[in-house]
C-alpha cells in the first residue's frame, strides 16, 4: 500500500513487547511516525484509564478506541469523546443468566465510564468475589452481582479459571444466539461481551470520519479476535506471528510476532 494517512494498532501481544513494554525499536518508529504527522490510534479491549501508561512514552496524544469499540478516548484532553452501545442493565441481568447456565462456576466484571479516563463519581470495574482476571492485577471493587449488572456497563466479562477462552466464546454463543457480541483479547479463561454491532472496527471508522481518512489509506495491526473486524476494515491488515489463527486468516500480511517488533518491521517501509 502508499505510506497510511492513519495507523491503529492493538496493544497488548502487538505494539507491546513480551514484557508488556514499548521496545526502544517500536518507540524509534512511533516518534518518527508522529514527526511526519500521520495519527497513530490506539486500538484496544483496554479501558480509557490504561491508556496513558502507553500513549505518554510514545508521545501519542490523539484518539484511543477503548472497550473493543464501546469509548473513545481523547488522550490529549482525557476526556471520552464518545461512548456507544452501553449494556443495559436489563439486557445484563439476561446475558448473565445466560451464561452461567453455558459455563457453570463463571463469575462477572462489569467495566463502566465517566467523563474521564479515571472519574471520582464512577467505579470503573466492579468484579464478583469470584471473579479471576487473567493479568492478576488486582484491581476491581468486589460488590455482589446484582452491583455488577444493575447500572450500564461498556462491557461485561467472564472468567472461567480452567477453561479456555475459545471455549467460553463457543459455550456462550450457542445461548446468546447473537443478542450480543462476544469476543475475547486474552486466551485464559477471559471472555469480553459488549452490544451487538459494536467492535474496534466501528470505532476506527469513526476515528477516520472524524479525521478524513478514507479507509483503503488506514493500516491496522492485531493478534486477537477481537481484532477480527479491525483488521478486516482496514485498507491493509496486518496480524502478528503470534496471533489467533482467526487473525491470521482474516489479515492481509502477517509480521513478524510482537516480541520481535513486528509492527516496527512494518513501519519502517514508509517512516
Amino acid at each position: 500500500m502508499e505510506q497510511p494517512l492513519l495507523i491503529a494498532s492493538d496493544v497488548d501481544g502487538t505494539l507491546l513487547d513480551g514484557q508488556e513494554r514499548l521496545s526502544p525499536r517500536t518507540l524509534a518508529v512511533l516518534r518518527r511516525v508522529n514527526d511526519a504527522d500521520v495519527p497513530v490510534v490506539l486500538c484496544s479491549g483496554r479501558p480509557p484509564r490504561w491508556i496513558p501508561s502507553v500513549a505518554e512514552p510514545a508521545g501519542l496524544t490523539g484518539y484511543a478506541v477503548c472497550a473493543n469499540g464501546a469509548v473513545l478516548y481523547d488522550i490529549r484532553q482525557d476526556l471520552i469523546v464518545e461512548v456507544n452501545g452501553l449494556l443495559e442493565p436489563v439486557l445484563l441481568g439476561e446475558v448473565a443468566a445466560e451464561v452461567e447456565k453455558a459455563i457453570p462456576g463463571c463469575a462477572f466484571a462489569a467495566e463502566r465510564i465517566g467523563r474521564r479516563a479515571v472519574d471520582a463519581d464512577v467505579r470503573n470495574l466492579v468484579i464478583e468475589e469470584n471473579y479471576r482476571n487473567p493479568w492478576g492485577d488486582g484491581e476491581g471493587v468486589r460488590v455482589p452481582r446484582a452491583e455488577v449488572i444493575g447500572h450500564p456497563a461498556m462491557k461485561l466479562l467472564v472468567s472461567r479459571p480452567g477453561m479456555t477462552s475459545d471455549e467460553m466464546a463457543e459455550a456462550a454463543g450457542a445461548v446468546l444466539d447473537g443478542s450480543v457480541d462476544i469476543t475475547f483479547s486474552a486466551g485464559s479463561g477471559l471472555i469480553e461481551i459488549a452490544a451487538h454491532g459494536i467492535t474496534k472496527a466501528t470505532g476506527l471508522a469513526e476515528v477516520a470520519e472524524r479525521l478524513d481518512v478514507p479507509a483503503e489509506r488506514v493500516i491496522a495491526f492485531g493478534d486477537m479476535p477481537n481484532d477480527v473486524a479491525m483488521l478486516e476494515w482496514a485498507g491493509h491488515g496486518v496480524a502478528m506471528a503470534n496471533a489467533h489463527p482467526a487473525v491470521r486468516a482474516a489479515a492481509d500480511e502477517i509480521t513478524a510476532p510482537n516480541t520481535e517488533d513486528g509492527v516496527a518491521q512494518v513501519l519502517e517501509r514508509w517512516f
